[in-house]
């Protein structure tokens, strides 16, 4: 059987590399070895933050006297919190079955893997092989919870961010070990809904790769919430203790002992690039990512990679459009698609992470900024000041924004507070219009809104703030 296109893997990558190569005439199919939509749909992006929403839920209600509301008392069914969470990802697969017929791609289910032919041969959960010609195959096989050799995930005592979202009964206390979006996100699900949360992070502060304000505003916001927070600090080893465990912790300090019902591995991602054929085709790895170019071509003619196996973010948003250049460019040099695609900009690519107070950004940060050589202009605006975060009860957080003092640059955006994943874009597309702080000064921002805390920033760092 042969086919203009094989996708390999149907997460947000495959999907679409699927569904665009469909529009542009191509006889399309994916192969996928679980259920469509990958990772992100069924155990990752959706999943999570239906978990996230139940417990938002319960901290309005347990803070509805704040609002001049009365409530009975409140609790969380944990098991309908799952539930409900599990429900919202089935209906978003099905979603990505529905997209499937409607673009008449054939979805292949199996196990993908390229051969000496180059083809693409699926084995079915029935252990059957079959082999799948193709003129263009995309790989996009993801990525998985990366596993340390002294922090094995077993399921049940150490776990990984699946079992995470389907455990069976909720623990009472939990070692979350990693502070990045998946650690900080379980972190706060859990701590809401009354497990005694701790999170052990081995650089100096917690989400690391944000900028620094944002990690200490939003270590002080877990305090407050009651976690603890352990930086410079590294799981050695962790125990078995009657239903739980005992994990033994390095910090500057000194070596401490905690127990807790379970350990939570949430520290990064790992390519899922082993047993898909690479080595047979000689395609280039390097540190984990397939070597592609800018229109994510292999060294090998005719096949691809995009999304978590390539460098670059391993985020959604990301893989989908990876996964559009690349079949654009390949149409392109066909003669079915009118220009080039564009290379994606990696240095404005947004970054969200869906704890409570959110955090989103994209750019440089303040420090990140001054290593490069800017001087620059930097502007702090507190919700604490914004009518619209008063108005929700929402004043937790601020607004960071990084320019070049010398043209009004604008280098980067940091935020933490409400919904502030819901703004992020007007920085993303500010800067692909390479917009300066005048013109953004001269548009008109609605009030009230959390958006406006943006140009409130931007009136602090050029010492023009009205609002503060």
């Amino acid at each position: 059987m042969a086919y203009d296109v094989i996708v390999v893997g149907s997460g947000p990558g495959g999907y679409v590399a699927a569904i665009r190569a469909s529009q542009l005439g191509y006889k399309t199919a994916i192969v996928e070895k679980e259920s469509l939509g990958g990772i992100c749909l069924n155990w990752g992006c959706i999943p999570t933050k239906a978990l996230i929403k139940s417990a938002q839920v319960l901290e309005y209600i347990s803070h509805a006297q704040d609002y001049g509301i009365i409530a009975g008392e409140s609790k969380a069914d944990f098991n309908a919190v799952i539930k409900r969470s599990r429900g919202v990802a089935d209906k978003m697969s099905k979603g990505i079955q529905f997209l499937m017929k409607k673009n008449k791609i054939e979805v292949l289910m199996g196990m993908g893997k390229l051969n000496a032919k180059k083809e693409v041969e699926v084995t079915g959960a029935d252990g059957k092989t079959t082999a799948y010609a193709a003129k263009h195959v995309i790989l996009a096989t993801g990525g998985r919870a990366r596993q340390l050799p002294n922090l094995p995930i077993d399921g049940k005592k150490i776990i990984g961010y699946r079992e995470a979202m389907n455990m069976p009964t909720q623990p009472k206390s939990m070692i979350v070990v990693g502070s990045g979006a998946i650690g900080v996100e379980f972190a706060y699900v859990y701590n809401s809904l009354g497990t005694k949360v701790t999170i052990v992070e081995f650089m100096p502060r917690i989400v690391p790769v944000e900028d620094e304000d944002i990690s200490k505003e939003l270590e002080k916001v877990y305090k407050k919430k009651g976690m603890t927070i352990m930086t410079n600090a590294s799981v050695e080893k962790v125990e078995a203790k009657g239903a739980g465990v005992v994990a033994t912790v390095k910090t500057a300090d000194g070596t401490v002992q905690l127990e807790a019902d379970v350990v939570l591995s949430a520290v990064g991602v790992s390519s899922n690039i082993e047993n898909i054929g690479l080595e047979t085709l000689g395609i280039k790895t390097e540190k984990d990512k397939v070597t592609v170019d800018k229109y994510y071509n292999t060294n090998v003619a005719g096949v691809y990679a995009i999304g978590d196996i390539v460098p670059g973010q391993a985020l959604a948003h990301v893989a989908m459009k990876e996964a559009v250049i690349c079949i654009e460019a390949i149409a392109n040099k066909e003669g079915k698609y009118h220009h080039v695609p564009e290379p994606l900009d990696y240095g404005n690519v947004p970054g969200c992470t869906y704890c409570s107070p959110e955090i989103a950004s994209v750019g440089m940060t303040e420090k990140q900024a001054k290593e490069a050589g800017y001087e620059v202009k930097v502007g702090k605006f507190p919700f604490s000041a914004s009518g619209k975060a008063s108005a929700a009860g929402a004043n937790e957080g601020f607004v960071k924004v990084v320019f070049d003092a010398k043209y009004g640059e604008w280098l980067g955006t940091h935020m933490i507070g409400a919904n502030v994943t819901e703004i992020i874009a007007e920085t993303v597309t500010a800067r692909k219009l390479e917009t300066t702080w005048a013109e953004q000064l001269d548009t008109i921002f609605p009030h009230p809104t959390m958006s406006e805390a943006v140009k409130d920033a931007i009136e602090v760092a050029l010492g023009e703030a009205i609002h503060l």
